[in-house]
C-alpha cells in the first residue's frame, strides 16, 4: 500500500513520538492486508444473503455489484486508490458509484470500507471517517479494522482524544492475535503521548502477558522499560 512519508524527529526520551502512532499503521496494513481484506471479500459473498432479502431485486443486484467491484478491488490492491474510488477502468464502476447504485447490498456496504481506507491513504481523513462510520462491520475481523482505521484517521487530524476512543474500541472487539495487540499498543502510545505513563504501562503489560508472540509483543519490553523509567 502507499507509504506515507515519516516526519524525522530527534529522539525524545520524555515524550513518545506521535508520528510512530500514525505511521505504524502503514506497515501494519502492508503486512496484514490479506487477513483484513480476505475477511472482507468473504463477507461480500457470504453475508450477501443477509442483505439480499428480496430474491427478485436484492440478490441480482448483489451479484451484479460483486461483478462490478472486482476491478476497483484490483486497483485498490495496486495502491491506485484514486482510480479505485472513481475510475478503475474497463467500463467498471469505482467504489463510490457502487455505493450509490447498489444501496442495500453487501457489496455496497463493503465498498464503504474500501472507500474509507482509500481516502485514508489519499490523505483525505475526514472523508475516510465519514465512509468508515457508514460501514456496517460484521464478523470477527472487520469491526476491529474499521475502528482502528478510524483511529488512524483521527490521529492524522491530530484529534488524539477521538483516536484513543476508536483504538480502544478496536482493541475491545472480538480478540484477534494480530489486530488486538496492535491496537492495544496504539492505546499505550497515546497514553504516553498524554503523559499517562502508568496507564501506558498497564496496556503494555497486557500485551506482554496476553500476546507475547505477536508482532507487537515481541518488542514490547522496550516500551515497558521506557514508561517505567518515566513514571
Amino acid at each position: 500500500m502507499a507509504r506515507r512519508k515519516r516526519n524525522q524527529k530527534q529522539a525524545d526520551e520524555t515524550l513518545v513520538d506521535i508520528v510512530e502512532v500514525r505511521d505504524s499503521a502503514q506497515n501494519f496494513f502492508d503486512d496484514n492486508q490479506k487477513l483484513i481484506f480476505g475477511a472482507l471479500v468473504a463477507l461480500v459473498v457470504i453475508v450477501g444473503g443477509f442483505f439480499a432479502y428480496n430474491n427478485f431485486y436484492k440478490k441480482p443486484h448483489q451479484k451484479e455489484a460483486v461483478e462490478q467491484m472486482f476491478r476497483a478491488q484490483e486497483q485498490f490492491e495496486r495502491d491506485s486508490f484514486a482510480l479505485a474510488l472513481t475510475n478503475p477502468g474497463g467500463g467498471y464502476m469505482g467504489f463510490l458509484d457502487i455505493i450509490d447504485k447498489y444501496k442495500g447490498t453487501a457489496a455496497a456496504n463493503s465498498a464503504r470500507y474500501y472507500a474509507g481506507i482509500s481516502y485514508l491513504n489519499l490523505g483525505k481523513y475526514q472523508a475516510a471517517i465519514d465512509y468508515l462510520k457508514d460501514y456496517k462491520a460484521v464478523g470477527e475481523v472487520t469491526p476491529i479494522a474499521k475502528y482502528g482505521a478510524m483511529g488512524d484517521a483521527y490521529s492524522e487530524l491530530q484529534d488524539f482524544d477521538s483516536a484513543m476512543k476508536y483504538y480502544k474500541k478496536a482493541a475491545a472487539e472480538e480478540e484477534n492475535d494480530v489486530l488486538t495487540p496492535y491496537y492495544l499498543k496504539k492505546v499505550g502510545m497515546l497514553h504516553e503521548h498524554n503523559g499517562n505513563f502508568a496507564e501506558a504501562k498497564k496496556v503494555y503489560q497486557q500485551i506482554k502477558d496476553d500476546f507475547p508472540n505477536s508482532a507487537s509483543g515481541r518488542d514490547i519490553d522496550k516500551y515497558l522499560a521506557r514508561v517505567s523509567a518515566k513514571g
